[in-house]
């Protein structure tokens, strides 16, 4: 049985039996209970609560995010060569990829794409770095060197290089899957 809400505060309003299965609702809560053998309730036409606990497992369950991780990463911006070189060198140093994201603040899709990208970032966190290149906002001799010609362009480049990209004319989901399994390809 499953029951879904948003966050973890547990306040069991109702116990309905039927049968062998069990329904618990909660207020604002996420429980799962995977009955293996016994019997767990409560009489309510005694008003006694009864728990038989001989030969029983209970397998429970929260299921809410896990807050120990971040949900998203703000993606830094790079805004000239020089950077880039330096974020590169250090890449390198550690052996970790980097992610830039080539957009611009007039593409609407770059727009829609970019939180997205930073939740995927989360996903990522110690494996990856996230980057962002306004490209309006920089020289050109920035965005030649990344051989952007469309946009919104997703670049994994290890070892001083790009390796691979992926172009987001498409669907948002669809666009990141495929960044998924890119970023999985090098990490």
């Amino acid at each position: 049985m499953l029951v879904l809400a948003p966050n973890s505060q547990f306040l069991y309003r109702e116990i309905y039996q039927k049968g062998q299965q069990q329904h618990l609702w909660t207020n604002g809560s996420c429980l799962l209970l995977q009955k293996n053998c016994g019997y767990f309730g409560s009489d309510w036409r005694s008003r006694k609560l009864k728990k038989n606990t001989a030969r029983r497992q209970w397998r429970i369950e929260a299921l809410w995010p896990d807050l120990s991780r971040p949900s998203t990463v703000e993606m830094e911006p790079i805004n000239d060569c020089d950077q880039l070189d330096q974020i590169l060198l250090r890449a390198q140093d550690l052996s970790q990829p980097i992610l830039i994201d080539w957009m611009a603040a007039w593409c609407r899709k770059c727009i829609y794409l970019k939180p997205k990208l930073e939740k995927l970032a989360a996903e990522f966190d110690t494996k990856i770095k996230f980057y962002y290149v306004d490209v309006n906002k920089v020289p050109q001799a920035l965005v030649k060197r990344g051989n952007i010609s469309k946009m919104p362009t997703i670049q994994v480049w290890k070892d001083g290089e790009m390796k691979e990209e992926v172009i987001g004319g498409h669907k948002a989901w669809l666009v990141i899957e495929e960044v998924r399994q890119m970023i999985q390809k090098f990490v």
